[in-house]
């Protein structure tokens, strides 16, 4: 029997002697107070549904020019939440079928009716449409949840990569609308096939990735590097899915890097203090007694090998105060600048050598706007960085691409050659003191250029693959 008490029913049907047929097994109910509502028409049924609030709705198929699957699609458009049950004169199964898809929560076949068909339809009608109501409610609990969250969620099929769901947040990451994301796959956030075919195939084969990295390309070009957590799901019918959530994790690596470089700095900085003072005391009583034998000895023939101790003893002391020189914070003195003038300037200064080498030079700047430099340093800087990526390429074949642009409220130069590129070993090793790939270079060019930037509370971000080019960007704070 039903545990529910003033149930109140909507019966839409166009046949008198059908609606108190009806009507006579619903009183022969026990234990029951069923209100009937009668909707003689289409339009009737349409009126009460939208207007009132029913338990439960039992409608006929036939309803003069329209039918009961017309009712539910109306149903279905003003998201009426009244469980539904059809009445048919006799068993069809296709329009049976029809109706369930629509939204019906059973069917009658009207012969067929008595008081004990229609109490268990309404009872599991009713405890269906509970059930129902229980899972949107969770449904629309957790969608909220993972629309809000403040991290990238997404569901993309494991054959091509396409969209299944994504929250608001993935357009935040990618730069996409919901639009575009709908009408591409995640190859295209990858950046290639086989980077995307990669993480597919780990995942397919162990069927959960945790703390996954790769870089995600955005609608801009920008690259981000993500932290990836997903997992291989399959649903009720068999499909499988990937369930994926992304973090953008490129400025915390960007952090750990640049607090990694400054403590290198920092570290190597006292080493070379410590050093100094340790060699400059012995040099010191070197050059004091190098004097004394001067003045006393009087063979020219001995002078002669004087001179070669003061000239080198000069010489370390001289490479001694340029090494304290480079790990010294540099010393600046900000003004109002020109960001693209500095730029302009800079590339003047390596003109001569860009044209030695018959480098390609392309600019791209950005509208020009005032930023706290000390033009002549930074320009020092941007000159080092720019006759590295000269002398990277090779004659008549290389390309220098130098672009300025606004990121995360920072003026950023970025300098691109197509050079020899450098390993993962030489960028580790690429800001220390005296290191250099260079035959003729003394690598405290990186070194000063580093310090300078840092002097102005900005950054720097150096991308290489070898044998394809560096791309160096330099970031000063607006």
């Amino acid at each position: 029997m039903l545990n529910r008490t003033n149930i109140k029913l909507l019966l839409v049907d166009d046949d008198d002697d059908d609606y108190f047929l009806t009507c006579d097994y619903i009183k022969q109910i026990s234990g029951q107070s069923i209100g009937v509502s009668w909707a003689k028409s289409f339009s009737m049924a349409i009126n009460y549904l939208t207007k009132e609030k029913f338990d439960i709705c039992f409608f006929d198929f036939r309803l003069g020019a329209k039918t009961g699957l017309d009712l539910l699609r109306v149903v279905q458009e003003h998201r009426i939440a009244t469980p539904m049950v059809m009445l048919t004169g006799k068993g069809h199964k296709e329009i049976d079928e029809e109706a369930m898809k629509l939204g019906a929560m059973d069917y009658l076949i009207k012969s067929e009716l008595d008081a004990e068909k229609i109490e268990r339809c309404i009872r599991y009608s009713l405890e269906r449409a509970q059930t129902l109501q229980s899972l949107r409610e969770s449904e629309a609990q957790y969608k909220s949840i993972f629309d809000n969250i403040q991290q990238a969620i997404v569901l993309t099929s494991p054959s091509d990569g396409s969209f299944l769901y994504f929250n608001p947040e993935v357009s935040v990451l990618t730069g996409y609308s919901s639009e575009e994301l709908r009408n591409m796959t995640t190859t295209s956030l990858f950046g290639s096939t086989s980077s995307r075919q990669h993480f597919a195939s780990q995942l397919a084969q162990f069927g959960r990735l945790d703390n996954y990295e790769a870089w995600l390309i955005t609608k801009t070009g920008e690259k981000k590097l993500c932290q990836i957590n997903a997992f291989k799901r399959t649903d009720s019918n068999g499909f499988e899915y990937f369930l994926g959530v992304v973090r953008d994790i490129t400025n915390l690596r960007k952090a750990e890097k640049e607090h990694v470089i400054s403590e290198k700095v920092a570290a190597t900085g006292r080493l070379i203090r410590t050093l100094a003072h340790e060699v400059r005391n012995p040099l010191t009583n070197i050059n004091l007694s190098v004097d004394q034998l001067a003045s006393e000895l009087q063979e020219e023939d001995l002078s002669f090998f004087l001179e070669i101790i003061k000239r080198n003893s000069n010489r370390i002391g001289d490479l001694i105060t340029e090494l304290l020189n480079s790990y010294r914070p540099a010393t600046i003195t900000l003004n109002s600048c020109s960001g693209n003038q500095v730029v302009e300037e800079s590339i003047l200064h390596a003109l001569d050598r860009i044209n030695l080498k018959n480098i390609q030079l392309s600019k791209d700047l950005c509208e020009d706007i005032p930023i706290q430099l000390d033009a002549e340093q930074m320009k020092i800087a941007l000159v080092n960085i720019i006759i590295n990526a000269v002398e990277a390429m090779e004659t008549s074949k290389g390309g220098l691409d130098i672009q300025t642009l606004i990121r995360d409220s920072h003026y950023c130069i970025k300098i691109k050659d197509n050079g020899m590129g450098m390993s993962s070993e030489q960028l580790d090793r690429l800001f220390e003191p005296y290191f250099t790939s260079k035959s003729n270079g003394f690598g405290l060019g990186l070194s000063a250029t580093l310090n300078i930037i840092q002097s102005h509370k900005g950054y720097i971000e150096v991308e290489s693959t070898l044998g394809e080019g560096s791309t160096f960007v330099v970031c000063i704070p607006i």
